[in-house]
């Protein structure tokens, strides 16, 4: 054959027909895949193709993939088990090349592929435990779909990290459901033995619960609990952090006895948390206390999905997609027909929500009950001006003195304050400007009374400082902390202990006898017996000047958490609060009444648009890249875009928190605003157009947060 014959095939044909013609064939056939393993291993006989679902948390990857069943893993790689697959990989002469070994989950078998190309066989199957139920699964794909991420990164928050240790240990035997408890503290509610009948019944009923002041709370979740697990259903409970979920789980011990529920938060470290998941995932424990992780929690046959305090920033998580603990909670009550609980001292505009509607019922004591538990609260009047001059101005006005004084003869004083150090904040004595690091341009801080300057963001140490606008050296304090309070304190009170609390070292309680108690908040730890005799609640000022949406709200959650550990007014309870005393949350805590604060709140929110009566988003990146994904971005007809408006550039040197743009780069912020119904599809949009400038990799980073804490 010539060399021209070879070129144009044996058929005589051009190869330009040659290849139209193979083309033909080739899309005239059905596109099937061609399932295979490493060096012609047998597949199994049985479905075998497997859909998994990789550890890669990219939206545009937020799909399954197919990949072959050797026979030998057969039995092994079952649905919800952890594999290891080669991803990314490129074919050149039979061997795979550029993949890398990833973890991922089976979430399916099925009988063959819609790729039409070969697929590469699963590497090994990590455990033979299924860890990802469907249940499970269809969890996480709604949450994932709620707030504009991907399912393996809501999975990552689902599933814990495998500890082989763990898996190898015999499970504990199930337990029979233990007996309808009594009402106990419920009784003090209207609705509350109620409500427990119908849970221990097999019912679901939904209820929004303003606890009563007082340490009781604790005992009243568990028994909500037990009644749950009385009717031989699972029960779960979500507390901010790990010392109120340690108080639950104390009195569900008590309640019920041990080996029927599980203790989820980090400090039982990572193999013994693993240890009791699995004890949850198997059925063998029915019910689970824990922080913010445990609302994945597989708990069968869910019967209460319970939650304290939903006011709480650590409800909110870090990661990616930044889920809420209560929309998760919320979705499972939904989804499983399970009971709702959300309880807490204060009351959430969003909880005031579920009861507006009619979605939840409201758990509340009468208003004669509340007078008895509730201690006495005290503001700075016109009265105590006429005594004191400097009593509106003063950071401790006489009235502050006297209250603790007389406090300290019956037992210990709380004292909270919103900021933690020593002076966190310093000015020029003699033109109020900021103090300001010369190298990072930081907030500097008085670590101590000798004079010590330290900035805030880079931790340099500052021993000559003078204001760069007028040449000034002496400073003012801004701010004081809960070390200069603790100080002041010692002076004023010498033959009185002061303890603080506060992010560095948390109290676990205190004793029933004087000593001040200086504490940041929500690190106020409980007084032992009755309670505290007195809490002052210091720079109020702090917390309602914030420009937050959600700063009265928060500062009247933070004060009622605070006022809730004093003693009952018939026992001489005092809250004193510094702040200006006409302003609503003020009046909301001298009247202890959060509901009706938040359902004020609920309706100037309507008024306005703002969220939760509107579902939100906030994008966040370069001018430019924010512009382009909102315009490529197919949102509802009746969405409604805010701004962008430019956020605060993080100087190097400052802690990054998460949502922070870069350093140094210039970012801003659009808000998409859509009515009550659109949030799925705003979300879906959303996330389709950042997952489209992903694939094509163009342009910078942008970061979508739906429903943020914060709008300011």
């Amino acid at each position: 054959m010539s060399s021209d014959d070879e070129q144009r095939g044996t058929s005589g044909e051009a190869p330009e027909q040659l290849a139209l013609l193979r083309e033909t064939v080739r899309k005239s056939k059905p596109p099937k895949a061609k399932p295979r393993t490493w060096r012609g291993a047998a597949l199994a006989e049985e479905l075998p193709v497997a859909r998994v679902l990789v550890d890669k948390g990219l939206l545009h990857l937020d799909r399954y993939f197919d990949y072959a069943v050797p026979a030998a893993m057969d039995a092994e790689a079952q649905p919800g088990v952890r594999v290891r697959v080669r991803f990314g990989a490129g074919e050149r002469e039979g061997r795979r090349e550029g993949g890398r070994l990833i973890n991922g989950f089976i979430v399916e078998r099925v009988a063959q592929s819609d790729y039409p190309g070969a697929l590469a066989p699963i590497a090994q199957v990590l455990s033979p435990e299924p860890v990802l139920s469907p249940q499970l699964l269809r969890l996480c794909r709604a949450v994932a779909d709620r707030y504009a991420g991907s399912l393996a990164d809501v999975v990552q928050l689902a599933v814990p990290p495998r500890m082989a240790r763990a898996e190898k240990r015999v499970p504990p035997e199930a337990q029979p459901p233990p007996s309808a408890p009594q009402p106990g503290g419920w009784e003090r509610y209207v609705d509350g033995p109620v409500y427990l009948e119908s849970l221990a019944e097999g019912g679901s009923p939904r209820a929004v619960w303003t606890a009563l002041p007082g340490p009781e709370w604790p005992q009243e979740l568990a028994r909500a609990l037990a009644a749950a697990l009385a009717s031989g259903r699972g029960a779960l409970a979500v507390l901010p952090d790990g010392r109120a979920a340690g108080r639950v789980d104390a009195a569900l011990t008590e309640l019920i006895g041990d080996g029927r529920h599980v203790l989820l938060t980090a400090e039982s470290g990572p193999e013994q948390r693993y240890a009791r998941w699995l004890a949850v995932s198997r059925g063998t424990v029915r019910a689970v206390v824990g922080t913010r992780a445990a609302m994945f929690a597989p708990v069968r046959d869910l019967g209460l999905a319970a939650l304290w305090d939903d006011g709480d920033a650590a409800h909110s998580d870090d990661h990616a997609p930044q889920p809420h603990a209560r929309e998760v909670l919320l979705q499972r009550a939904v989804t499983e027909q399970a009971g709702f609980l959300a309880g807490g001292h204060g009351c959430t505009v969003e909880a005031a929500q579920l009861v507006e509607t009619g979605w939840a019922r409201p758990l509340t004591a009468s208003r004669e009950t509340v007078r008895e538990a509730a201690p006495l609260v005290r503001t700075v009047g016109d009265l105590d001006e006429a005594r004191d001059a400097a009593a509106r101005t003063a950071r401790l006005p006489t009235l502050a003195w006297n209250t603790a004084r007389d406090a300290l003869r019956r037992g210990p004083v709380l004292v909270q304050v919103p900021r933690r150090g020593y002076v966190p904040r310093l000015a020029c004595a003699q033109c109020r400007a900021p103090a300001r690091c010369a190298r990072c341009s930081g907030p500097l801080e008085a670590t101590d009374d000798r004079g010590s300057l330290r900035c805030g963001w880079c931790a340099l140490e500052v021993p000559d400082w003078h204001c760069a606008d007028c040449g000034g050296t002496r400073l003012r304090g801004q701010v004081f902390g809960a070390r200069r309070t603790a100080e002041e304190l010692g002076r004023a009170f010498p033959s009185v202990p002061v303890r603080t609390s506060g992010r560095d070292h948390v109290l676990e309680s205190v004793p029933d006898a004087p000593a001040l108690i200086v504490s940041t908040p929500g690190a106020e730890p409980p007084a032992d017996g009755p309670g505290y005799a007195a809490a002052l609640l210091l720079d109020g000022w702090a917390l309602l000047g914030r420009p937050d949406l959600r700063a009265g709200e928060e500062a009247l959650r933070r004060w009622l958490s605070a006022s809730a550990l004093v003693r009952p007014q018939g026992e001489d309870g005092t809250v004193l609060v510094v702040a200006e005393p006409t302003l609503r949350p003020v009046q909301a805590l001298v009247r202890w009444d959060p509901s009706g604060f938040a359902l004020r709140e609920l309706a100037e929110r309507a008024e306005l648009g703002f969220p939760p009566v509107s579902r939100m988003a906030a994008v966040s990146g370069r001018a430019e890249a924010v512009a382009e994904l909102l315009g490529q971005a197919g949102l509802p007809a009746d969405a409604e875009v805010l701004g962008p408006v430019g956020l605060p550039v993080v100087e190097p040197g400052r802690p990054r928190r998460p949502g922070d743009p870069p350093v140094g780069e210039r970012w801003v912020r659009a808000l998409v605003r859509v009515p009550p119904g659109s949030g799925a599809a705003m979300a879906a949009a959303l996330k389709t157009a950042h997952a489209a400038r992903l694939a094509r990799r163009e342009g910078s980073p942008v970061q979508i947060r739906v429903d943020p804490p914060d709008i300011g």
